[in-house]
């Protein structure tokens, strides 16, 4: 109730240290990795192949910039976020108009300190529930996701890759020292990595790759 209706964020011209610029780029794997992930994810949803169109080459560098221009105005990084595919999913609006109409709107509001007042009076018992319900549906679109490949996971390498990652996620699990740590999705996914790097691949699976890499030769 004490929020001034008009306010004016805070903004801060940036600084150039190279301590802090060393500790980021480490930090920096956990967005890429989710903005790939997400992308998926949001292409499985709609039903459209945002891998090609516009290219995940595309959407890296827009949200690269996007995180440039933020810093310069002292605000923080920008990254995608995963409860948006949630959200998509639930309310079946994937037109990118209404993004934008979304993203110049928050922008608004942000100059109203009575409705950021007001968002801080939601319980958290409301918010966490609303948290569990867009993670939840993300979760539901990854398996969706290996369903719809025919991804196996009765088979050996399959289930050490997809058991590992969700347990190391779930549970919590941080590799590091001190500040220089990997953990959640940037731990996740060097481990996904890694482990479909170095765990051999079975015959049938090899065939398949095989099969895939020359239907993608022959369509380009």
């Amino acid at each position: 109730s004490n929020a001034a209706w008009f306010s004016v964020p805070a903004f801060t011209l940036p600084e150039f240290r190279w301590e802090a610029i060393l500790f980021m780029i480490p930090v920096a794997i956990a967005p890429a990795i989710e903005h790939i992930g997400d992308v998926l994810a949001i292409s499985n949803v709609t039903g459209k192949n945002y891998i090609r169109k516009p290219g995940l080459h595309r959407t890296l560098a827009g949200d690269g910039v996007a995180t440039s221009l933020a810093a310069f105005l002292g605000g923080p990084p920008n990254t995608t976020y995963s409860e948006v595919t949630g959200a998509v999913m639930l309310t079946k609006q994937d037109n990118p108009r209404i993004m934008t109409w979304a993203a110049v709107t928050a922008i608004a509001l942000a100059f109203l300190g009575k409705f950021g007042g007001a968002l801080q009076t939601i319980p958290v018992p409301v918010m966490g529930g609303i948290l569990i319900l867009l993670f939840g549906s993300i979760a539901v679109v990854g398996l969706n996701t290996l369903i719809r490949n025919q991804v196996d996971l009765a088979e050996p390498r399959n289930l050490v890759i997809v058991s590992v990652t969700l347990v190391f996620g779930i549970g919590g699990m941080v590799i590091g020292n001190g500040d220089l740590n990997l953990k959640g999705i940037s731990l996740c996914g060097f481990v996904a990595i890694m482990l479909n790097l170095i765990l051999p691949r079975s015959e049938a699976d090899k065939n398949a790759v095989h099969e895939l890499t020359q239907m993608k030769e022959e369509a380009a």
